[in-house]
């Protein structure tokens, strides 16, 4: 089933061959994952994972507990799971599975060949043009490379409980978790970008996450109050309510739903998304080997420095001293790196 316009006719959506995910990634999102590669005893832990997750197990589990999509099974998933692959010009369709969850979810997984597994209570609650982004989200983790750190941070997890009788264990996997958390709220705000690029359509964005958000019919809720909510949260003028905020993310590994919404429409009213379904974009066969996490640390650094000064949050504003220093060592070791690269 492909969703239609008033019209009829369904509307035509651009594709995007050989896209970089550079070009919808979140500058946080890459710094995040940039500092997160420097934990002390990340890629050992990465290592370890590695070894201890049987990627044919994670298929094999979902094989044998979910129904995998395809022309016969849930065949317009299978539409708009091939529409998705084409539009991001992936060199393989992921595998997606439904499985039985109330909770609506969904998430890309596998540390080799990712695939993507939608819980019933997501495919009951979204129409198509929901479910196109949502899988377009799903395939921007597959495109980033995110299904392996995703993976790793699952495992880790469920290892956690195992190895909490031993302190110094415990508290390097809480450094190592603590990290990928951070880093992982982070790529959901890149690949709510790479969502929209698969549909084209701000306004079911939209709907999507005010019914993730909580919302039980998008025309029974008043969007501009919806979208306020979200002003209202960035601008506390206490304090405490800033510590509070701080306190409140910091075992969640999603952005909150509201404010969620709010960064991907903002993205969706930019130049930068304007410019990439008009075919200026970075794409994969032009990938600079020489950029290194000095770069995206102070592309991430800028981004910060940006936002936290169009905050009202008290806390906020000493944060942006902060970002205009890290972004000056940044740039700063970035371009000694390339005068030396370029000597």
């Amino acid at each position: 089933m492909v969703s239609s316009s008033p019209s009829g006719q369904t509307p035509a959506r651009v594709r995007l061959p050989g896209i970089s995910p550079r070009a919808y990634e979140h500058p946080v999102d890459r710094g995040a994952l940039a500092t997160l590669r420097l934990v002390p005893g990340f890629a050992e832990v990465l290592k370890a994972v590695s070894g201890f997750v049987h990627e044919r197990g994670e298929q094999l589990l979902a094989l044998s507990s979910a129904l995998r999509v395809g022309p016969t099974q849930y065949p317009e998933l299978d539409v708009l799971r091939r529409e998705c692959a084409h539009i991001l010009d992936l060199d393989e369709v992921p595998d997606v599975f439904v499985a039985r969850g109330a909770e609506p979810n969904a998430m890309a997984i596998g540390m080799r060949t990712p695939f993507v597994v939608l819980t019933t209570g997501l495919v009951e609650l979204l129409d198509t043009d929901g479910l196109r982004f949502v899988l377009g989200h799903e395939f921007g983790h597959v495109l980033s490379g995110h299904a392996v750190y995703r993976t790793m941070l699952l495992r880790l997890l469920d290892l956690r409980p195992s190895m909490s009788w031993n302190p110094m264990s415990a508290l390097g996997l809480r450094a190592v978790l603590a990290a990928l958390t951070e880093w992982f709220r982070k790529a959901e705000l890149s690949c709510d970008r790479a969502g929209l690029l698969c549909g084209q359509d701000s306004a079911a964005a939209l709907r999507t996450q005010v019914l993730m958000a909580g919302g039980i019919d998008p025309r029974r809720v008043d969007i501009e109050a919806f979208l306020r909510q979200a002003d209202e949260y960035e601008s506390v003028d206490s304090i405490r309510d800033s510590i509070v905020k701080l306190r409140n993310i910091e075992t969640v590994d999603h952005p909150l739903a509201v404010v969620r919404a709010a960064q991907v429409q903002r993205w969706a009213a930019s130049e930068e998304y304007r410019a990439i379904l008009a075919g200026d974009y970075p794409r994969r066969d032009g990938e600079s080997p020489h950029r290194g996490w000095a770069e995206d640390v102070g592309a991430a650094a800028r981004s910060y420095k940006e936002s936290l000064s169009a905050s009202a949050d008290p806390l906020m504003s000493v944060f942006a001293e902060v970002g205009k220093t890290v972004s000056g060592a940044a740039d700063t070791v970035w371009s000694t790196v390339r005068r030396r690269g370029g000597s």
